[in-house]
């Protein structure tokens, strides 16, 4: 919780906000404070920075374009931005977008990042929920303890799994027998995934417990991750690339036009591309 010194602070800062000209056309403080609304960073000095930043170089890149006269006819009606469709002009028409990369840039990165280019762990995994939500205390106690005996009758027969499953999970699941397929990391309740990924493959000695409640977990398959060769990947490392360079040209053109640029009221110096 901020305090009030602090808040204080930050409105002192947040007054101090000098207004920007860019050959000649002014950035007022009120547009530095809406901007910043989009930037979420440790400080005010940095939430300033930053959004100074982005809306000196969104007007040189209008400027520019308006001086190369890409305002004109514009499209009616379009849910994009005026200043939007103009700076995609400026740059399909001032950055060409190279659609080659060499087979030996691609080979060198692949080499480089093999740890990038893994499948995902997976597992194939049946459950039965036994539903009961955090705040239901006695609820969850009780559901606790019915998976723990599902448990115990299907360490002596797994053939019942089918008839528990039907007879007591609240999950949808239910009507596929309890399956939720193949599943990878992200798909499930964090705290679900955590405790599922590291069982062995079969039946779990406890319940697993979510915030819906206990599973009885019975992991069919356990798929780990694998290394994929470069033939699989070296198309979309081809496309990564070549959208690497486009963006670094872009940054080089974007440092052109600064440095060919009369800015007042900040000290504008960002990082230039390698």
């Amino acid at each position: 919780m901020n305090s009030s010194s602090e808040n204080e602070s930050t409105e002192k800062k947040l007054q101090d906000i000098k207004e920007i000209t860019v050959n000649g056309t002014v950035i007022s403080p009120a547009e530095i404070i809406q901007e910043m609304s989009h930037h979420s960073t440790d400080s005010p000095e940095d939430m300033i920075k930053k959004s100074s930043e982005v809306l000196i170089t969104q007007l040189l890149l209008v400027q520019k374009a308006q001086e190369l006269g890409l305002n004109k006819c514009l499209p009616k009606d379009s849910d994009i931005p005026v200043e939007e469709t103009i700076i995609g002009r400026l740059i399909e028409k001032e950055i060409a977008k190279s659609d080659e990369v060499s087979e030996e840039e691609c080979e060198k990165y692949y080499d480089e990042h093999k740890v990038e280019f893994f499948t995902q762990e997976m597992l194939e995994l049946k459950h039965i929920l036994i539903g009961a939500t955090p705040e239901k205390k006695n609820e969850r106690s009780q559901a606790k303890k019915l998976a723990e005996s599902l448990i115990l009758k299907l360490k002596d027969s797994l053939d019942q799994f089918d008839f528990l499953v039907d007879e007591h999970s609240s999950c949808p699941s239910k009507e596929t027998g309890g399956t939720l397929g193949r599943i990878g990391r992200g798909q499930t309740p964090p705290e679900f995934e955590k405790i599922v990924f590291a069982l062995r493959e079969g039946l779990a000695d406890k319940p697993v417990k979510s915030n819906f409640g206990f599973h009885v977990v019975y992991i069919d398959k356990k798929i780990p991750a694998k290394q994929l060769d470069y033939d699989q990947v070296k198309s979309d490392i081809a496309d990564m690339l070549i959208e690497i360079g486009h963006r670094i040209e872009i940054s080089k053109y974007i440092h052109q036009l600064i440095d060919a640029a009369d800015i007042q009221g900040v000290d504008f110096k960002i990082g230039r591309p390698a």
